[in-house]
Order: C-alpha cells, then sequence, then structure tokens
C-alpha cells in the first residue's frame, strides 16, 4: 500500500509536455530526421499505443510516413485475437496503414530449445525485418531508403533491464541497458516512465489493451517490475528509476569507450589467420562480412574464397601489460572476429581464456561458437576447431545450471535430462558442442575411453555421431546429454558442491540427437 500511495502521489505529467519531451528526445538522440519512413510496432498495450500517437501527432511537422506492424504471437486464446482486431481498428481511426503477421512461437521453442520470451522477441523483429525491406522495395527502383523501425521501450523498461542484467552478473555492456538506437531499430520514448505513458493515453482518451502476461509471476523481469523496483522507490529514493537510467547511460559510454580501445590495441598488435587456401585476410578476391562484435556495433569480417578467419592471435608479452579490464575487452573481440556472435560468451569464459596468460606452453581453453583458446610460446591464440556441418543445422540444447552444498543422503537425480556434478572436479570453463578429435570420459576405476570408441560401441549410426551434444571442460567429457555422465566428474560421499545441470525435456533438443529414451 505505501508503494500504491507513494506512486499515485507523485505529480502527473501533461499530454503535451510527453509530448514535447519525447521529441526534444528524438532530436537529441538523432533518432529521425525529416521526412523519415517509420514502421512502428503495435501490441495494442499501453506502451505501443502511445508510440503511435505521439508518432501520427508528429507526422505532419515531420514530414514523416508512418506505418504499423502487430505480430500475433498466438499464445494466449482469445487475448491474442482481441489484440490483433483493437490494432487494426485502431490504426483505422487514425489513418494508418497497418498490417498484421501471426508467428509459431511454440514452434521454434521446440525447435530450439527457448525459452517462449525469447523465441517471441526473434520472430517479432524478424516480422519487422520483413516488412521494414518490403516497404523499401515498394516503389521497385531498387534504391535502398533505409525505413526505421520504431519500438515502445520505455524508461522503467531501461531501468529494469539493467537490474535484470545486474543480478545475473552482466558486465559493462548489460549494464548499459537497452540502446536508444541500434541498427534501424530505433526507442523514442526511452525519455518518459510507465507513469507519464499512462497519464498520456487518460488525457488524450485512449484505450488500449491489457496483457495477462505483464501480471504473471512466471517471469523474473515481471517481478523486477511489479516488486522490486516500486519497493526501491518507496524504501530508498521515489526518482530510482531515472538515477538508474542515467548509470546506465554512463555504462554504455564505458563500455564503447573500453570496446575502441581493444579495437585499437588489436588493429595494431593483433593477429588474424585464414584459410591458406584463401588469398589472405582482406586480401585480393576476398568478401567482407556484416558481423557485430561484442559493443553491439557493427565490423567487418573478411572472407576470402569463401573461407573464413581461422585464428586471431595476440602478443603475451604486451597483453599481460594492460589493465585487466582491458585484456577481457581485447579476448572478447578476438572472440567476436571469430565467431560474429557473442550472446553465449560469458565472464567465466573470458576469464578462462584470460588465465592463459599465467599458464604453461600448450594449456588451451574450450569455448561457445567451436572456438578454442590456445597459449604457445609468444602468443594467446583464438581458433576455430573445426569445419562447420556440410547439411543441416545442429541445434545444441540450452542447459540450466545452478550450484549448491552437498549434504550426505542427498538423493541424486536419476533421469536422462538433470544430471548432478562434482563442482570442484571440474577444471576449467565448460561448453556445450558436439564432439572434436580427442575427447574422452572417464570409466568407473579410472581407465578412460574415448567417445569416438564409446559411439562405436553403443552402435550409435555414423550421422548421429556428429549431433550428439556434449557437455565439455576441455577435451573430458563430462556429460554425453541424454546419455551417461564421466565417473570423472561423479559426485560421492566426498562431494562438497554440486553442480546440477538440467536440460528441459520440452525443449526438443535432444530429438534426433540420438539419445536414449
Amino acid at each position: 500500500m505505501e508503494v500504491q500511495r507513494k506512486r499515485e502521489g507523485k505529480m502527473k505529467i501533461r499530454a503535451e509536455q510527453v509530448k514535447k519531451q519525447v521529441e526534444t528526445f528524438i532530436r537529441e538522440q538523432g533518432l529521425l530526421a525529416a521526412g523519415d519512413r517509420i514502421l512502428v510496432a503495435v501490441s495494442g498495450g499501453a506502451d505501443s499505443v502511445c508510440l503511435l500517437h505521439l508518432l501520427a501527432k508528429l507526422r505532419k511537422s515531420w514530414g514523416w510516413q508512418l506505418r504499423a506492424v502487430h505480430v500475433n504471437h498466438q499464445l494466449r486464446p482469445g487475448e491474442a485475437q482481441r489484440d490483433e482486431a483493437f490494432v487494426k481498428a485502431y490504426c483505422i481511426k487514425y489513418s494508418v496503414e497497418y498490417c498484421c503477421q501471426s508467428v509459431d512461437v511454440k514452434g521454434l521453442v521446440c525447435a530450439r530449445g527457448l525459452s517462449e520470451e525469447e523465441a517471441g522477441r526473434n520472430l517479432r523483429y524478424q516480422v519487422f525485418e520483413e516488412e521494414a525491406r518490403r516497404w523499401e522495395q515498394e516503389d521497385g527502383t531498387g534504391k535502398v531508403d533505409l525505413v526505421k523501425i520504431a519500438v515502445a521501450h520505455h524508461r522503467d523498461d531501461q531501468a529494469e533491464t539493467v537490474l535484470f542484467h545486474l543480478f545475473r552478473g552482466s558486465g559493462l555492456k548489460g549494464l548499459g541497458g537497452i540502446p536508444a538506437v541500434r541498427g534501424r531499430v530505433i526507442r523514442p520514448l526511452l525519455s518518459v516512465g510507465r507513469e507519464e505513458i499512462l497519464s498520456y493515453l487518460k488525457e488524450e482518451g485512449l484505450e488500449f489493451c491489457q496483457d495477462s502476461t505483464n501480471f504473471s509471476e512466471e517471469y523474473t523481469r515481471n517481478r523486477i517490475r511489479q516488486e522490486i523496483l516500486p519497493a526501491i522507490e518507496a524504501a530508498v529514493n521515489e526518482r530510482a528509476a531515472d538515477h538508474i537510467v542515467q548509470a546506465a547511460q554512463k555504462m554504455r559510454q564505458a563500455d564503447l569507450y573500453l570496446a575502441s580501445q581493444a579495437e585499437r590495441w588489436l588493429k595494431k598488435y593483433g593477429v588474424q589467420e585464414e584459410d591458406k587456401k584463401s588469398n589472405g585476410f582482406m586480401g585480393e578476391g576476398g568478401k567482407q562480412l556484416l558481423q557485430r562484435g561484442t559493443d553491439g556495433k557493427p565490423f567487418l569480417c573478411a572472407e576470402a574464397d569463401g573461407k573464413s578467419l581461422l585464428r586471431a592471435g595476440a602478443d603475451v608479452k604486451l597483453l599481460v601489460k594492460e589493465e585487466e579490464i582491458i585484456q577481457t575487452y581485447i579476448i572478447r573481440q578476438m572472440m567476436a572476429w571469430l565467431s560474429g556472435a557473442a550472446k553465449d560468451v560469458t565472464n567465466a569464459h573470458v576469464e578462462a581464456v584470460r588465465s592463459l596468460l599465467g599458464k604453461s606452453v600448450g594449456k588451451q581453453v574450450d569455448l561457445p561458437y567451436g572456438l578454442r583458446a590456445r597459449r604457445s610460446y609468444d602468443k594467446l591464440w583464438l581458433e576455430k576447431t573445426g569445419k562447420p556441418e556440410e547439411k543441416g543445422e545442429i541445434f545444441l540444447p540450452e542447459l540450466e545450471i545452478k550450484e549448491f552444498s552437498y549434504e550426505k543422503g542427498m538423493e541424486i537425480p536419476q533421469n536422462q535430462y538433470t544430471k548432478w556434478l562434482d563442482c570442484d572436479k571440474i577444471k576449467g570453463a565448460l561448453s556445450v558442442r558436439t564432439r572434436q578429435t580427442g575427447d574422452y570420459f572417464f570409466l568407473p576405476g579410472g581407465g578412460r575411453k574415448s567417445i569416438k570408441a564409446y559411439m562405436v560401441d553403443e552402435k550409435i549410426p555414423a550421422s548421429l555421431r556428429k549431433r550428439i551434444p556434449l557437455l565439455a571442460d576441455g577435451n573430458h567429457i563430462l556429460w554425453i546429454i541424454g546419455r551417461r555422465i564421466s565417473e570423472g566428474c561423479k559426485v560421492t560421499d566426498e562431494t562438497k558442491r554440486v553442480l546440477q545441470v538440467h536440460v528441459r525435456e520440452a525443449d526438443g533438443n535432444l530429438q534426433g540427437f540420438g539419445c536414449q529414451d
């Protein structure tokens, strides 16, 4: 009740003030220019209704062209159809062209092992991009005039995102929150909060749809929105969200600066090597692929004669002289050069690579995206470990991992989807991957067996062997996922800490990998 009273006691901002605040933010951040074409993502909720209404009000003075796009996730029977009908009626009322597309979120969840939130987001942005490109191609001239995609994240979303990343142990990039612009995607409402939006809608007499999942305790972000942030505002500072957003801006600036310093260092001291059959990195006959670095900025990664960059190196003597935080950014950038992605790269992976600086020649660490870090005499190398699959796409399962103290008598799970491992027997950074030369696991009694020999003995078809996911600690395979674990990491009476690794049965990732029922 105290939280509610404080929120109700805040001074309400007028609709005209909200409009001026958003327009000022658009100018200051350079989000839009006169005459731009804007594709507005409209769910039917309060935030997106406010966004479309504001842009529609401003379009005459700016000369903008507007279209709306609505994505039906087909997750909430009745509500989903209601939202789609509402958006259609709203766009007709305010003379805004619109389109609606349905997507199969549950299908993607089953196929890729994603959460509903992540699968829905991926499909939404895929639809946004398709509609933006379709609009660009309508005139038939072949000239690409960038269409902007406006989404309705606001200041409170920003604060929630920063807290979410903070609680999960994110680095500076995550603490920088949501950018106002990324590529063609813009967020004009980041300068206003939820209360300003609701006041605007009330004053303008605008209706909106209420999404029941916003009140579900199933989602972590909802708990931050409904409980944690309001409690902070009530008990600590009623402007806590504003201050979190201000801190995020500084974090983002720091992240961008450190990333630029790492790139500068690598341009001067880094080494890049590609397939010997190619014409050399960025050489004659090569082409550049647009990738996205650890800072979220696009960068060019060379691919010559169809062969991509194979390894990147850094001089160890020079690297150890840098501050630790610069070392981590250099390592992340090298990983981005090779993989073009950073989603599954954690601080644990980066620190495992950085630890090689103080280890002997030949030490190595396996990493996501089929990468390996290796210490040579004078360099720290990050390199690709194998060739990509010739046919099809391999989807690795998403694992849920937690650590806890072990007490004798605890009942160890006996199913194919959950395994307990002795945490103190794990030596390096864990990775989920498919088999590699030299992979092995330990047998009862202390002997070891190669993964290749195991698969042959188990009569696993050759076509499936390269598709079976493995939980690896270097070449030591801790868990042949869906089958057995290594004796080398098994929980015993001497175990102090347990690492529980779980694959959700519903994610469908074990299907087609030759895993046991």
